[in-house]
């Protein structure tokens, strides 16, 4: 299958947090950037001779909405050469090669089965695209858990997004968890494992555990999962680092 690559132009750049930014990309030579949300791109950037080097996958965090626009939401990772030049080298009006959309961690084709969304750091990215898609489309769901997990208040991606997301769409429930958090923080305390855990408290009810983020969550979820009973069949998973 030939590689097709496309030159987007980076429309938009805003810092959502001390170390992540959201870039906006435009691909002109289509009419429409079609995919499924939970999908992702691939950048080529001239970071390195050889091209696998220079590859870097980024979920698409917005929803398809007919347009040509997609948007990324990055983190700065020290010593991380893709991120370095993202962050450094990129203004509203560079171009960038991108490859997709591609991935097959997408919705079920079937929503009977309640949906466990366990995310750390940028790994809210294909869930808010997922979110926002059920919302936009009215699709019939069971109950939605987004448990995203990060250090403290200022690394939370889409905060607010996701609180009125919460507060205006049934069954969907945002449960940011902290793990080194001060007295100021009221919400829940510690790692995303321990929330799906009292969840289901021993219930094995029918679900589906769709599983974003840094690999030593993922190793560990998928391990504590399984030893709740659930068959490696209903867990999804999109690795980053």
């Amino acid at each position: 299958m030939q590689e097709i690559w496309h030159t987007g132009i980076v429309t938009r750049l805003l810092d959502e947090t001390y170390n992540t930014r959201r870039f906006w990309i435009r691909i002109p030579d289509m009419e429409r950037f079609d995919f499924r949300p939970g999908q992702f791109v691939t950048l080529d950037l001239p970071i390195h001779e050889k091209k696998n080097k220079r590859w870097r996958s980024y979920s698409i965090a917005s929803h398809p909405d007919g347009s040509n626009e997609i948007e990324l939401v990055i983190v700065l990772l020290e010593g991380g050469a893709g991120s370095t030049y993202l962050f450094n080298e990129i203004r509203e009006g560079s171009e960038l090669q991108v490859r997709g959309p591609l991935g097959m961690f997408t919705l079920p084709e079937n929503m009977e089965k309640e949906l466990f969304l366990i995310c750390t750091g940028t790994g809210i990215a294909p869930f808010r695209s997922m979110a926002k898609y059920i919302q936009l489309h009215n699709i019939p769901h069971p109950n939605i858990h987004l448990i995203f997990g990060c250090r403290q208040q200022r690394d939370l991606l889409y905060a607010e997004e996701m609180r009125k997301l919460a507060a205006e769409m049934p069954g969907f429930n945002y449960i940011p968890t902290l793990s080194r958090e001060d007295n100021s923080w009221t919400g829940r305390k510690g790692y995303v494992h321990g929330i799906y855990e009292e969840m289901l408290n021993g219930s094995k009810r029918p679900a589906y555990f769709y599983l974003c983020g840094w690999k030593a969550m993922i190793d560990e979820a998928r391990q504590r999962i399984t030893g709740m009973g659930y068959d490696r069949h209903d867990i999804h998973l999109e690795l980053y680092g």
